[in-house]
């Protein structure tokens, strides 16, 4: 994998560190992990505070010199929300199961990774569907099996990603402190029913994991009169526009062995 451009485009926005051509986890994050893993009996994570704590101590173990500090009232946020705003029995299995399996799901990211760059150039007629950072006025499309979405979502959950970079590549925010800082810090029943929607989708993948693709496709729309300027509409014209879309297409992709 130590050729793929796909793959070098990505690294700087991932936690995972390279080595001979394989994807891993410091040391001390895998620790934290299978501690996480083995349930709130052997971790003694059972709580929002202690959540946090937990993911703090799995932040300060990466070996990634470009994390930014989570949002100040995080911490807050996940007491609230876990400690208070949930009943205990949710609480509970939230804790007793759903964090558990998460932690698993961590531990086989790199090698989720690692298979979707094997696979990546051989999913559909040999068209380059790796994870990557298009540049400007660059088309492409992305398979992602729906497991490895899974497991970035959970990294995205436990605030790994790195952070400072994001900005200069004018990507949109990715980690979740700020969810949980502002539910805190501006509750709102909406806010608080937007976690809850995404807490039940972790929920739904722990108990079954769901089998797939899913694929994300960025299309370039040259300029008629002069093909290699793309033009730039006004919101005027899309809000009034009649076209109708491209057509779309549902695939079914069995991955390979």
């Amino acid at each position: 994998m130590d050729n793929r451009e796909d793959l070098k485009s990505m690294l700087p926005f991932l936690p995972l560190l390279p080595c001979s051509s394989k994807l891993f986890w410091p040391s001390q994050v895998v620790k934290s992990l299978e501690t996480l893993s083995k349930g709130p009996l052997y971790s003694e994570v059972d709580s929002g505070e202690l959540l946090f704590n937990a993911i703090s101590h799995i932040r300060d173990s990466l070996a990634v010199p470009s994390l930014q500090p989570l949002a100040p009232f995080t911490h807050a946020g996940h007491a609230l929300f876990f400690d208070e705003l949930i009943s205990r029995a949710e609480a509970a299995k939230w804790f007793g199961e759903v964090v558990p399996a998460l932690a698993k799901l961590l531990l086989r990211l790199p090698s989720l990774l690692e298979s979707h760059y094997q696979n990546a150039d051989n999913l559909f007629n040999g068209v380059k569907t790796g994870l990557r950072l298009l540049g400007s006025q660059e088309a492409g499309i992305v398979f992602l099996g729906k497991e490895l979405v899974a497991a970035l979502l959970t990294c995205a959950l436990f605030c790994l990603f790195p952070a400072s970079d994001r900005g200069s590549k004018r990507l949109p925010t990715i980690n979740f402190d700020h969810l949980f800082e502002n539910l805190c810090e501006s509750y709102s029943k909406k806010q608080e029913n937007k976690i809850k929607c995404i807490m039940h989708y972790f929920e739904r993948i722990c108990s079954s994991m769901p089998e797939g693709f899913v694929s994300f496709e960025k299309k370039v729309l040259p300029l008629e009169q002069l093909p290699l300027c793309v033009s730039y509409p006004e919101a005027d014209f899309w809000s009034k526009s009649v076209v109708s879309l491209c057509p779309f297409e549902v695939r079914s992709i069995v991955p390979a062995s």
